[in-house]
C-alpha cells in the first residue's frame, strides 16, 4: 500500500509481528503457543491483537473470542481492552466493520498499544495481525495491517496455511513483508487441509526457498489437532528455533 520503509521505526519493542497468507490460518493459536513457550522461557509476555473484527456475548459483555485467547495466554494479567483496543461487532473486513460501527481506525492505535503494554511491564509482545499481511484498515485503502507492521518494526512469524495455493500464498506474503523493510524471521506450517496433497513436498520447498531468499527459519508443522490449546500447538513448535530467530540469545541467558 505504502511505499516501503528501509529502516526500523521503532526498534525499542521486542517481541514478533504474526502474519499470515490468508485469513483463518491459525494466527491466533500460533500466536497464543509463542507466548506459551516465550513464557515457559522465563520472559513476561503480552498478547496483542490491535484490531479485530466480531464479538460474542460472555458473561454479559461482548469480546472478540481471539482477543480472549491472546489474553488468556498472555503471562501477566490484562484487560481486554489492553490486549484488543480495536473491536468491532461485526465479523467482515476491519474497515467495513469501522464503516458500520461510525468509527475510523486510528493509524497509530498499533504502536500506542504496544508500547503501552511495555509501560505496563511487558518484556516480549507477540501482536497478531488481522487477516492477511496487506489487509486494509482504511476507507480507502490508503494504509491498512502492513502500514502498522511497519511501523511497529517488529520480527515477522508468517502462519502458512496447508492448502491448495499456499506456495504462492506464502511468497506473495513473504514479498511484502521485505518490501515493508521487515525482517521475516520464520514460518509456521499450520495444517488447514488435511487431504492437502503433496503437503511435505509443499512444506521442504518452503523450507528451502524462504530460508534462502530471506533466512526465515522453519519454527515447525502443526497437525490437525484434537485438542487445540497453547500447549498442544506449543509442543509442535521448536522453542529453541524461535528463540535463536528472535535474537533471544543475546538478550537473555
Amino acid at each position: 500500500m505504502s511505499r516501503p520503509i528501509s529502516r526500523p521505526i521503532n526498534p525499542t519493542l521486542r517481541g514478533c509481528f504474526v502474519a499470515g497468507t490468508d485469513t483463518d490460518v491459525g494466527k491466533t493459536c500460533i500466536s497464543a503457543a509463542l507466548l506459551h513457550l516465550l513464557g515457559r522461557q522465563g520472559w513476561r509476555c503480552a498478547g496483542l491483537k490491535p484490531v479485530s473484527a466480531g464479538q460474542d456475548e460472555r458473561d454479559g459483555a461482548w469480546s472478540n473470542e481471539d482477543v480472549r485467547l491472546l489474553q488468556a495466554a498472555s503471562t501477566m494479567p490484562l484487560s481486554s481492552d489492553q490486549v484488543g483496543p480495536v473491536q468491532f461487532r461485526q465479523p467482515c473486513a476491519p474497515h467495513i466493520a469501522a464503516a458500520l460501527s461510525g468509527q475510523n481506525i486510528a493509524p497509530h492505535i498499533g504502536l500506542t498499544a504496544a508500547q503501552a503494554l511495555m509501560d505496563a511491564g511487558a518484556e516480549v509482545l507477540v501482536v497478531e495481525g488481522v487477516g492477511g499481511f496487506a489487509v486494509p484498515l482504511a476507507a480507502d485503502l490508503s494504509w491498512g495491517m502492513d502500514d502498522l507492521a511497519a511501523e511497529l518494526a517488529l520480527p515477522v512469524i508468517l502462519v502458512v496455511g496447508l492448502r491448495l495455493g499456499c506456495l504462492n500464498h506464502a511468497l506473495l506474503t513473504a514479498q511484502a513483508v521485505a518490501a515493508r523493510g521487515l525482517k521475516l524471521v520464520g514460518w509456521v506450517a499450520n495444517t488447514v487441509d488435511p487431504a492437502m496433497p503433496h503437503r511435505q513436498s509443499n512444506i521442504e520447498a518452503l523450507k528451502v526457498g524462504l530460508q534462502r531468499r530471506y533466512g526465515s527459519v522453519f519454527l515447525g508443522e502443526v497437525p490437525r489437532l484434537t485438542e487445540v490449546t497453547p500447549v498442544t500447538v506449543a509442543a509442535c513448535l521448536d522453542g529453541v528455533a524461535l528463540r535463536q530467530a528472535l535474537d533471544f540469545e543475546k538478550v537473555r541467558p
